[in-house]
């Protein structure tokens, strides 16, 4: 590793890696009006491995995409399961807060509405029969 400051101000951290890292000094236009211009080619901060990585996903960039995508879609389908732990256990909540009083109340409203039904259906057959009676005695009466 090593650092050196020379009298233009430029200075420069060198690390076994291969990281370069460069700081321009304040005073550099006024000691040369072309040091600046010449080093605007220059990446001031880059490594070899930051080149690497880019080059890796501009290369690879079908699989980047399709892996994000990936991951929103295991996402979305977390957040379904979620939703419908979460409804469900509002229901069950629901049930065991209100109690057997309300369950046994509701089986009460369907037994009348059942008994209702079967009285409706009684009439009818009777009121079926009186008919068919009635058809049937006048057919069996001969001229």
């Amino acid at each position: 590793m090593g650092t050196d400051a020379n009298r233009t101000g430029i200075r420069y951290h060198a690390s076994i890696s291969g990281f370069l890292r460069v700081q321009l000094g304040m005073g550099l236009a006024s000691i040369h009006p072309a040091i600046p211009s010449r080093l605007e080619g220059v990446r001031i901060y880059g490594s070899r491995l930051m080149t690497a990585t880019k080059e890796w996903f501009r290369d690879n960039s079908t699989l980047v995409y399709f892996l994000i995508a990936q991951f929103i879609a295991i996402g979305a389908g977390a957040a379904s399961i979620l939703a419908y732990a979460v409804k469900l256990e509002t229901r069950v909540y629901t049930m065991e807060h209100r109690g057997a009083e309300y369950t046994v109340a509701r089986m009460e409203e369907m037994k009348l509405k059942i008994a209702i039904l079967e009285q409706g259906i009684k009439q009818n057959e009777e009121q079926i029969k009186r008919i068919v009676d009635a058809l049937t005695r006048e057919i069996g009466k001969k001229p």
